[in-house]
């Protein structure tokens, strides 16, 4: 019989891709969202819609899967204002207990015996200061409040009392096929890219300061997380996770413009969330015309103009400092890599298969 996974957020930009993954390798997968996961139906997955939040919920949803032997904590509570909201109590405790909601009736239900965390470089602070270059695991916590850290106590707690082993990522900023959700920034640029195009203008980047950043390719972090499920050298550990590469926005730009089939022009700073959200019809217009997929506006970006507005510096006097050290994550023998402008290509080309975007020649 083979292993059972239980996957969070698994509509979500890494839950998704962590299901792929997890099936291609034979596993039995429980996905877990609100939302049934963008993915075939196929033998070995079932959807179990909860809200996390809802304790008695959870228990009731949960509390009888005896066959889960794995965790992958993927869900995510986000408020609308997306950076603001990184820094507020409440939002904090309530994923804090979205963890506890799941993670205690599996325990009680008696099969489970790892659980994987996805965090991020916020767990470092970048998004309230230049961080240390490179980051690395093992430097002391950084002094601040965070949901990371409140959940991560929570699993070493677990870990203490009832011998739950874990495995912490820390993704820098992820590249997926999934629409609709927070931090994705390839949906708000693809709605951006495809506008231009239908108001007849070059697409310019809508950024700030030229920096140079990491990348993850949700396929990456997934494949950390098949890895980390059988490992022993992941048991109890963090690890950083990229492509492998740096990239810099405005050198990505013209292979984004190509895949998407529009004019690279000169740099327009604008803010994402006030342009997308004022050319909603023009969204419609493009997809009657093309005969995509009938989602609005809000429902392909989600709150992936916000995070791409933080993710491109707009309005800001620099970009973010952060380069994370993945010399961990290789000793402990996971060796993946992969090109992050092949990550946003494969992106686009994924959502116009599906019908999300117009093909580049249309």
């Amino acid at each position: 019989m083979p292993d059972t996974v239980l996957i969070t957020g698994a509509s979500g930009l890494v839950g998704t891709a962590a299901v792929e993954r997890f099936l291609r390798e034979g596993w039995q997968v429980i996905a877990v969202s609100r939302r049934r996961p963008d993915v075939p139906e196929q033998a070995g997955l079932r959807h179990v819609p909860v809200d996390l939040r809802d304790a008695a919920a959870s228990r009731d949803a949960l509390g009888g899967l005896t066959a889960v032997t794995h965790l992958v904590y993927a869900a995510s509570y986000e408020k609308d204002d997306l950076v603001a909201g990184w820094g507020e109590r409440d939002q904090m405790l309530t994923n804090e207990a979205m963890l506890r909601n799941t993670v205690d009736p599996l325990l009680d239900a008696g099969g489970l015996t790892h659980a994987a965390l996805l965090q991020g470089t916020k767990a470092y602070g970048v998004h309230l200061h230049p961080i240390p270059i490179p980051a690395r695991e093992d430097a002391p916590r950084d002094d601040h409040e965070n949901a990371f850290f409140l959940q991560e106590d929570l699993l070493r707690a677990r870990a203490a009392d009832r011998g739950l082993a874990y495995t912490v990522l820390r993704p820098q900023l992820i590249v997926g096929r999934t629409y609709g959700v927070t931090l994705n920034v390839v949906t708000a640029i693809g709605a951006y890219a495809v506008i231009r195009r239908e108001e007849g203008l070059p697409f310019g980047f809508p950024g700030g300061p030229s920096f140079v950043w990491e990348a993850a390719d949700a396929r990456m972090v997934a494949a950390v997380l098949a890895w980390a499920a059988r490992s022993p050298k992941a048991r109890n550990e963090i690890f950083n996770v990229t492509n492998g590469d740096v990239f810099e926005w405005r050198n990505l730009w013209p292979g984004i413009a190509d895949t998407l089939g529009v004019e690279v022009g000169p740099d327009e700073p604008v803010s994402l969330v006030r342009y997308l959200r004022e050319r909603a019809a023009t969204w419609d217009a493009v997809v009657a015309r093309h005969g995509l997929r009938p989602l609005t506006l809000a429902e392909f970006v989600g709150s992936a103009d916000h995070h791409a507005d933080f993710s491109f510096a707009h309005g800001a006097p620099a970009g973010p400092r952060a380069f994370t050290s993945t010399v961990k994550l290789r000793q402990a023998g996971f060796g993946e890599a992969m090109h992050t402008e092949d990550s946003f290509r494969d992106a686009f080309r994924a959502m116009i298969d599906r019908g999300l975007l117009p093909p580049a020649a249309a």
